[in-house]
């Protein structure tokens, strides 16, 4: 098996999803080698070391894509850009081509160049795999493409509701970068909601800068799984926006114990089903009266409830498990319809 990938980062949670695909792969007694595309043509042992210390219980080779793509029975797209390097470089050997979808990627860019290329893939032909039901929609009803679900997943062994005691104020997720996250919508939201809950500490992760942000804010940066875990165990609710895929963010936190308040969107449903989830217009007045909403009614003793670790919660090890079965049973057995 091979996997078309953009260079890794260390934190980047879509390479970390892929990563638990190849672990399930190697698992299940595939060879597997990741074919970096890299137009920018960094240094291929460095990016190596990154890739063996970020995700050391995967052994796969790492290789640079530097021609044709052959030699393997499967090879898996990971994104629009490897999607066009495996049409471009693959297209003649006698494998199988996947496509591994973990988001709507045309909805990242404004109408243009790189939406058109974005979009394009989705009927090269590959086998499509989409993650999550609200990817599987959006390839059905916008692109007009079926699909093969690979259900969402949760880690669901780091983020444990601990059950420390009585918790206080929010957390957000920070991503100023990146546009299908919200940030602007989310950063007055929280500043409306300071106004409602003064007292209520607010804490945030991720990428930017403390300055960022108009009201005090507990400035986290970077932090580790484990340090996440316990900061949805204090917290009493999160911000969690995200206008295409869902993020790994809400169910995160819901396994951690702490209530997560979403921008609302019929497909994220889909993926969310747990009735903890508070669901909001994504208007920032509305984002923090939610949030208000949700610390007011843990104050309140007659309110008052405990987020349980949900069943709804799937662990990547059901996500992997048909992601494995779904490849095998293609190659070995031909072409199953998807859906």
């Amino acid at each position: 098996m091979g996997f078309v990938t953009s260079p890794m980062g260390r934190g980047s949670g879509g390479h970390t999803t892929l990563m638990r695909m190849v672990e399930g792969l190697e698992k299940a007694g595939h060879e597997c080698t990741l074919i970096l595309y890299d137009p920018f043509d960094t240094d291929l042992e460095e990016r190596t070391r990154i890739i063996r210390e970020g995700w050391p219980q995967v052994s796969a080779r790492v290789v640079k894509l530097s021609g044709p793509i052959v030699g393997y029975d499967a090879v898996v797209a990971t994104a629009w850009q490897t999607a066009h390097a495996l049409a471009r470089w693959g297209a003649d050997a006698p494998m199988k081509r996947f496509y591994f979808i973990q988001d709507y990627e045309p909805y990242f860019y404004p109408m243009g160049a790189a939406y058109s290329l974005a979009e394009q893939t989705y009927s090269f032909g590959f086998h499509l795999l989409a993650l999550g039901e609200m990817v599987q929609a959006t390839l059905r009803n916008v692109a007009g493409q079926n699909s093969h679900l690979i259900p969402f997943g949760c880690d669901l062994t780091t983020y444990v509701d601990e059950e420390k005691g009585p918790r206080n104020g929010v957390v957000y997720y920070s991503m100023p970068t990146v546009p299908r996250r919200g940030f602007l919508i989310a950063r007055e939201a929280l500043r409306i909601f300071h106004d409602l809950q003064p007292d209520q500490e607010i804490h945030v992760y991720g990428n930017g800068q403390p300055g960022d942000f108009s009201v005090p804010v507990t400035w986290h940066g970077r932090v580790t799984p484990s340090e996440l875990n316990a900061l949805y165990n204090q917290t009493v609710a999160g911000l969690a926006l995200s206008f295409t895929n869902i993020s790994l963010v809400p169910e995160e936190m819901l396994a951690g114990g702490c209530v997560p308040v979403c921008n609302d969107h019929p497909y994220s449903r889909l993926v969310l089903t747990d009735p903890s989830v508070v669901w909001s217009a994504p208007s920032s007045g509305a984002l923090a009266r939610a949030l208000s909403g949700v610390v007011q009614r843990q104050q309140d003793p007659l309110t008052r409830h405990k987020v349980h670790r949900p069943d709804t919660l799937r662990s990547w090890q059901i996500s992997t498990d048909v992601f494995v079965a779904t490849l095998e049973r293609i190659v070995y057995q031909g072409s199953p319809e998807a859906r």
